[in-house]
């Protein structure tokens, strides 16, 4: 007699375990633990074979007699179920180690090297916040152009035109890997060329020449009342003109206090190079300061809250929204000050300056010629600057 729903229902474990046959080959097993799993047995190429179906009552007799009609089909048609299956689960585990977040942190593993660690991290920090939720489990293969462009207007939405555009630069990189490894045939990202808001393109907001006396007194008063450490960062931005994360990222060994230089390793500069960085007298009073407060530490900024890790960036932000300066002066305000400041007011030659800015030359022989005669240059510059800035101090 064909199996009801109150037999399966009312099955009670044994001494030894039994099964209680439905029809055309399947059967409950029953456990001696309890359990009860639907079991098909079936003859493929003169062979026996036992096809598990399920446990009850997670599936029911009805679930479990249509999993048997499907694998009879199959054997109808000349397919071994348990092989078939053995396939589909092949199938699905490619598809999911082929997911669009699977791919990106593959590809981003893979370009690791070749950043910095902070440019890493925040390439993997956008992918997961904007895009992993939406896509992160979509196959690959499967994420079309308005399913991707959903997902980076979704950024424009918050205003954030420059993020939008950089992600989608950031998946074609991880959609053009996709294809060469062979886990992909198409790249959606062309195709969104005219449908993302345009940029306008604008500089980093700095402070004029003639502003300057006024910014170094606003920040030698301390009304806003900042850290010791943070105006500190901020006098080594205008003395150094470094990037900010190269500053906040600076570690004590880069430094030689004796012999007055800051050596940035290429892995940290944006141009992958190494950065000679000369060092005034005032800037090593202020490194000789610091270093009181954080000579004992890796970093030269600890972050507050996690002193392993450096400074934020956004403390530097912070800081000048604090002294009265948001939207009038950024970390990346002060090289343009001093590019314009050094050429105008000291009279410097612009390959000079540029060099010092860590912009990358031209060519080899540009380079060749920066190492062997720039940095003599650069280190009488450097401390003509800091002169400058101190002639522009109000007395105290």
């Amino acid at each position: 007699m064909p199996l009801t729903d109150s037999v399966c229902r009312n099955a009670k474990p044994k001494e030894k375990q039994y099964k209680l046959t439905d029809s055309a080959g399947m059967h409950l097993l029953v456990k001696t633990s309890g359990g009860r799993y639907w079991r098909m047995k079936y003859y493929f190429g003169g062979k026996e074979k036992l096809l598990a179906l399920g446990t009850y009552p997670e599936i029911s007799l009805a679930e479990a007699r249509e999993k048997r009609e499907i694998a009879r089909k199959q054997l109808i048609s000349g397919i071994d179920p348990s092989q078939a299956r053995k396939l589909a689960k092949q199938a699905k585990a490619i598809t999911n180690a082929n997911t669009f977040e699977a791919v990106a942190r593959e590809w981003h593993e893979n370009k690791l090297s070749s950043w910095t660690p902070d440019h890493g991290a925040n390439i993997l920090h956008r992918l997961v916040v904007d895009l992993f939720v939406p896509l992160g489990n979509r196959p690959i293969t499967e994420i079309k152009a308005p399913e991707l462009l959903a997902a980076l207007r979704k950024v424009e939405s918050r205003g954030a035109l420059e993020i939008a555009k950089r992600l989608s630069q950031t998946c074609g990189q991880v959609f053009r890997y996709a294809i060469a490894t062979g886990r992909a045939t198409d790249n959606p990202v062309p195709h969104l060329k005219d449908a993302l808001k345009p940029m306008v393109k604008g500089h980093y907001a700095a402070i004029e020449i003639n502003e300057l006396p006024e910014f170094i007194n606003t920040l030698n008063s301390n009304n806003a009342r900042l850290y010791v450490t943070t105006r500190i960062a901020i006098r080594l931005m205008m003395l150094t003109f470094v990037r900010t994360g190269e500053l906040i990222g600076a570690k004590w060994s880069e430094f030689n206090l004796d012999k007055g230089v800051w050596i940035i390793p290429a892995e940290r500069m944006k141009m992958r190079i190494e950065h000679v960085v000369p060092l005034s007298t005032q800037t090593l009073l202020l490194l000789n300061e610091l270093k009181m407060l954080s000579g004992q530490r890796e970093y030269l900024f600890p972050n507050q809250a996690r002193p392993t890790d450096h400074m934020s960036n956004n403390t530097i932000l912070g800081a000048l929204k604090r002294l009265g300066y948001q939207g009038k002066m950024t970390g990346h305000g002060f090289r343009a000050l001093a590019m314009s400041t050094i050429k105008e007011r000291l009279g410097y030659r612009h390959e000079v300056v540029d060099r010092q800015l860590a912009h990358a030359p031209r060519n080899k022989v540009d380079a060749a010629y920066d190492r062997a005669k720039f940095l003599d240059e650069r280190t009488v510059m450097m401390q003509t600057w800091a002169d400058y800035l101190d002639g522009l101090q109000k007395p105290f």
